[in-house]
């Protein structure tokens, strides 16, 4: 039995049942030596769960160039292109550019211009800035 086969009979017996924790470790471990082919028909399958360890996994493996690549041009952007991208909220890179921006915010870079996007975009983030507002505030009293 091919570990394609071993996985989607493991995949099958767990969408009835749940999956065992050793076996959807040995699974994972498999993954890598499938091929692109066989791993896109694992994800498509109905048997494989959405949210599960192992999609998720096979889902990095099969997209690990493109994630990459995203995160890099995301951390290479200025801090208006960053912004402007933040504000289209269908970029699909929104929270990668949230976390670049809260990074860069902590680390005292375009402070202002952070704040100010934060401020125009949703509750939470607003109640982040506000957060990291009232903690500069408290360390510049004496």
């Amino acid at each position: 039995m091919s570990d394609f086969e071993y996985i989607l009979s493991q995949a099958k017996k767990s969408h009835f049942n749940g999956w065992d924790a050793n076996e959807l470790r040995k699974c994972v471990d498999m993954l890598p030596n499938l091929s692109r082919e066989e791993l896109f028909s694992l994800y498509r399958s109905k048997w494989i769960d959405d949210g599960k360890a192992i999609k998720e996994t096979i889902f990095n493996i099969l997209f690990a160039d493109k994630l990459g690549k995203r995160e890099e041009r995301i951390k290479g952007l200025g801090t208006p292109e960053l912004v402007e991208e933040f504000k289209d909220k269908h970029s699909g890179n929104v929270s990668l550019i949230r976390c670049e921006m809260q990074e860069r915010y902590k680390a005292g870079r375009d402070c202002e211009t952070i704040a100010e996007a934060f401020h125009n975009s949703n509750k939470s983030d607003q109640e982040w800035i506000a957060k990291q507002e009232k903690k500069g505030e408290d360390e510049k009293k004496p």
